[in-house]
């Protein structure tokens, strides 16, 4: 499949595992690229992945025409593996790179964050979760889809943008086309979008990988990523006033890179 997300999270992952399988379950079925694993696991998941690729939704934003059927997760840091597993229905697919591990809630328990795309009404951002009762895998929270075929969005972070306290996603809807940078809160187990910008973007279409991020040069999350014509690296801030964004170079893989490092 494609290679890792440009999205981040608050700190959460790591490059090696955290969990003690004695035969980690996504060794065989993972999709290639597609493993995300927090470096200090809780209670709840400690990995996700993607499984059962499929070419039955015929986008290719990602550049190989190969989606995902199914969302598996590791359950616990248990040494026998539980493994839940969401397989979509045939009009869906999970049109991305990999999931992502945050604990949205604060309740100790990380959510798996996803785009999910229908064959008729183009993508959405899908928040799922695992009861801590029985262990099931379902869906907690998302936006509405775009509303046609081949649309899709960017995720770009989740952390708590503004301080208030709360987790907010933010993703760039049609980086393609509408290039507009959403913002959405999650709190009560329900999304809520609080800010929108136009003018930005994150992907340029077959690219296997999302431009930018969220960094912290000191004085609170900022993120990073492409004006809309992809000549300057931007910086944007969520404020009381919604969305402020500055330029901090001219575009470059380097420029990115060194945006993200702070060392612009």
């Amino acid at each position: 499949m494609r290679g890792a997300a440009g999205f981040v999270l608050a700190a959460l992952l790591a490059a090696t595992p955290a969990a003690a399988c004695v035969a980690p379950p996504w060794s065989e079925r993972a999709m290639a690229g597609s493993l995300a694993r927090l470096a200090d696991p809780g209670p709840g998941p400690v990995a996700a992945w993607f499984e059962d690729p499929t070419t039955r939704y015929a986008h290719a934003v990602l550049g190989d025409g190969i989606e995902a059927g199914t969302l598996a997760v590791l359950l616990s840091d248990d040494p026998s593996c539980p493994v839940a597993r969401l397989p979509l229905p045939e009009a869906e697919v999970f049109e991305d790179l990999a999931p992502r591990l945050a604990d949205l809630d604060g309740d100790g328990r990380a959510e798996i964050i996803v785009v999910q795309s229908h064959r008729d009404l183009g993508a959405r951002l899908a928040v799922y979760g695992v009861t801590p009762e029985g262990g099931d895998l379902g869906l907690v929270a998302a936006t509405p889809n775009i509303g046609r075929p081949n649309r899709w969005l960017a995720p770009v972070a989740a952390a708590d943008l503004d301080g208030d306290g709360a987790t907010e996603i933010a993703y760039v809807d049609r980086p393609h086309l509408a290039r507009t940078l959403r913002v959405w809160r999650f709190e009560g187990g329900s999304l809520t979008e609080i800010a929108a910008l136009s003018g930005l973007t994150n992907h340029r279409i077959g690219e296997a990988f999302i431009t930018g991020g969220l960094r912290d040069c000191g004085s609170g999350p900022e993120i990073v990523l492409a004006d809309a014509d992809w000549s300057r690296v931007m910086a944007v801030r969520l404020g009381a006033d919604g969305l402020s964004a500055r330029p901090l170079a001219p575009f470059s893989p380097a420029a990115m890179d060194a945006a993200l490092a702070c060392r612009d």
